[in-house]
């Protein structure tokens, strides 16, 4: 099926791949347990808008340049560095606790927590590495354009979305009557802060490929 390989075998590598907590995973919980639901399920949205990015630069090719180039690729890591670390000190500087009382639609800034999930994503060059690592193993050598790599990005895509509404949802149910506590909600304002300040740091441990 347009020199796909094994499609089932990468279905299902696919998808205990997605169930491997990762930086995305701690982005999503993170956003559930201080903001809750709507929040969380932004986000999932967000970093789903930006695996698909990358499955557009894989299957069109662009992300050959980012592994060639050390610059670039240390380049948008360090805006990811930079970004995520960011959005954890303001979260620990946070005292306010708006997050936690702001549960209704209106009262959430449901647009800028998905744009920040998209930037999160597409900040990570481990994303683009990884699929173009992953997703030739399972496309015959003599296939050429981009189709291939438009169906296998979009099912792994697809597989991720699934696990991460899960995740999104499990998160903020288990924490809601926590996030009505004043006190506790600070404080698990503070533990997202720092869960992003550690993506950030992970994130810049990234080396470029030789």
């Amino acid at each position: 099926m347009y020199s796909i390989n094994h499609f089932e075998v990468f279905l299902l590598t696919g998808i205990l791949l997605n169930l491997i907590p990762g930086a995305d995973t701690m982005y999503i919980v993170g956003r559930s347990i201080s903001q809750g639901r709507k929040a969380g399920v932004c986000s999932v949205l967000g970093i789903i808008t930006g695996s698909l990015i990358h499955t557009l630069f894989v299957a069109f090719g662009l992300s050959i340049i980012l592994i060639k180039s050390v610059f670039l690729f240390n380049a948008i890591k360090i805006l990811g560095v930079m970004y995520l670390v960011y959005l954890g000190i303001r979260m620990l500087l946070d005292k306010s606790n708006t997050a936690f009382q702001a549960t209704e639609v209106d009262k959430l800034n449901i647009r800028k927590v998905y744009v920040q999930g998209i930037l999160t994503s597409i900040t990570n060059p481990k994303v683009s590495l990884f699929f173009l690592s992953f997703l030739p193993q399972f496309i015959d050598t003599n296939a050429s354009g981009p189709i291939p790599f438009l169906i296998l990005g979009l099912t792994f895509t697809f597989t991720g979305l699934l696990w991460c509404l899960f995740v999104a949802y499990f998160s903020s149910y288990f924490t809601k009557k926590l996030r009505g506590n004043q006190k506790i909600g600070v404080v698990l304002n503070k533990i997202t802060g720092m869960i992003f300040i550690g993506m950030g740091i992970k994130l810049l441990q990234t080396k470029a490929p030789n």
